[in-house]
Parts: structure tokens; sequence; C-alpha cells
């Protein structure tokens, strides 16, 4: 019985602890708010996925304060992007920057969202992961493969199989290929679509994954640990879909206060501060 209590005080300790994290969360959150308002500021609130660029964003705010903008950025971070850009549609989100332009005209087109894009970021790799095996001379017939689930990504990741020679498309310049479109399997692996987020939970009972490397820094994985590593070159035409992006909605595309991101964005900091954080797995796009 007293074991019984004991267990049950640790619970209701644990749920107390909890409950005041968010408490705490949602003060720093007003507090920053408050502050930024009684100044005189402006808080811009931007949706993010995950917490692996707060390194970037916190170097775009240096920026606007050694400028004496007024800007507050302020980050809310989504487990998946689909709900990002719900919320932005919705009014819940000034700006987000998490997507390349593939997801969001796939986006606009699905949903009818009223979105565009108001500066490019940098692009981002999808690599090949692997808990068991180091070369993918390693993988062998029946062997499954996890690959993101949504469309734009989904042909990102059968151009990284292709890359590998693990499969052959009929078209590996198509933008958007499908299952559909592989011509070839000559190393017999079973490709199972799932939740970009997931995967890395998966690894260990998958022999590999590809997912986007934002979700590998939050697991605090490296892309040095990528079994394979599809080449990068930001010149490139056909990389341009997936290039990242940041997003108003449309009757804010001109937004003075958005544009003084924008270019407190595209500085050399922060281009080395991408450059610091992803390891130079992630190339900046712009210009400074």
């Amino acid at each position: 019985m007293a074991t019984s209590n004991k267990a049950k005080a640790k619970r209701n300790l644990i749920t107390v602890l909890v409950a005041l994290a968010f408490v705490i969360v949602g003060i720093v959150g007003y507090s920053i708010y408050r502050n930024a308002q009684s100044s005189g500021g402006t808080v811009v609130t931007v949706g993010v996925v995950g917490n692996s660029d707060d390194a970037i964003w916190e170097a775009v705010q240096k920026e606007l304060d050694d400028e004496n903008s007024g800007i507050t950025i302020q980050t809310k971070a989504f487990q998946d992007g689909i709900y990002a850009n719900q919320a932005q549609a919705n009014g819940e989100l000034d700006l987000t920057a998490f997507q390349h332009y593939a997801f969001l005209n796939q986006e606009k087109e699905q949903k009818g969202y009223k979105l565009t894009a108001i500066g490019e970021t940098y692009i981002s790799p999808l690599n090949l992961y692997s808990q068991k095996y180091k070369s993918v001379k390693d993988f062998k017939a029946g062997d499954k493969i996890a690959i993101p689930n949504n469309a734009t990504n989904t042909g990102r990741a059968l151009k990284v199989l292709d890359s590998a020679g693990l499969i052959k498309l009929k078209d590996n310049t198509k933008a958007n290929p499908t299952v559909d479109d592989i011509a070839e399997n000559p190393s017999g692996i079973d490709i199972e679509l799932n939740d970009a987020a997931a995967i890395i939970n998966l690894l260990p009972d998958y022999a590999g994954g590809i997912t986007n490397t934002n979700f590998i820094i939050d697991a605090g994985m490296s892309v040095d640990d990528a079994l394979y590593q599809a080449p990068i070159d930001s010149g490139n035409k056909s990389f341009k879909p997936y290039i990242n992006i940041i997003v108003a909605r449309d009757d804010q595309k001109d937004n003075a206060t958005y544009k003084k991101i924008v270019d407190a964005y595209h500085t050399k900091a922060v281009a080395n501060a991408i450059t610091k954080n992803y390891k130079g797995a992630v190339v900046p796009v712009f210009k400074y």
C-alpha cells in the first residue's frame, strides 16, 4: 500500500512539474511580447518545425537588434509543417520558415492557401540513414526503407535511392516521382511511406530511412551519420523546388517589417550561422 501511495505521489509530482513547465514557457513568451510592445516594438511570430534552426534565428535577431529595428522574433515550433501552414493561413502566425517551394506549392494547390514566398534561406538535403548497415552495398532483398509520405519529399527520397543505385527511376528529373515511377529495383528493397518526423525512431526496426535534416539535428544526430549523402548543387536548376523559404500571407507579402526580417536573414552573419549550425551540410542560397 505504501509503495502504491509513493508511486501515486510520484505521478502527481510529474504532472505538476509538466504543468509548471508549460506555465513558465507561456510566461516567458508573454514577457517577450509585453517587453517588445511596451518599448514600442513589434513582435513577429515565425512558425518553424522542430528547433534545429534556433541558432539561425538567434543570429537574425542579433542583426535586427544591431539595427535598432524594434522587431522581436518569436518562433513557434510545430512537429509537422502541415499544421504550421494551417496556423499561418488562419492568421495565427505572421511568417513561416521551414518548407521549400515544392512543399508550399503542393499545400496551396491542395488547400487553397493564400501564401507566398518572400525570401529564400537554404537548401537542405535528404540523406539515407541506417543503424544496421555501413554501405548501400549491404542492403538486400526484402529490407525495408522508410521515406517521407508527403508527395514532394517522397519524390526527393526516391531520387536519393536512385542516386544511391538502390532503385532506378523512369525519369529522375521528374519533379515529384512516385513509387509508380520506379523502373527497376535491383536491390529488392521494400519502400514504405511514413511520417517524416517519425522515421528516425523507426530506424531500429528498418534497414534504413530517409528524412529531413532538421529531424536529424533534433534527434541529436549529424548528417555525417548518413550512410549515403546525396550531392548538393544549389546552382542546379533542378534543386530550385527544394530551396527553403520564408513565407507570408499573400496580403502581407509587401509588409515592411517582414522585409526587414528577410534583409536581416540575408546577411553574412546568418549565412555563417547556417553553415556552423548544420556543419556545412546545409547550403545558404542567398546573396549578402
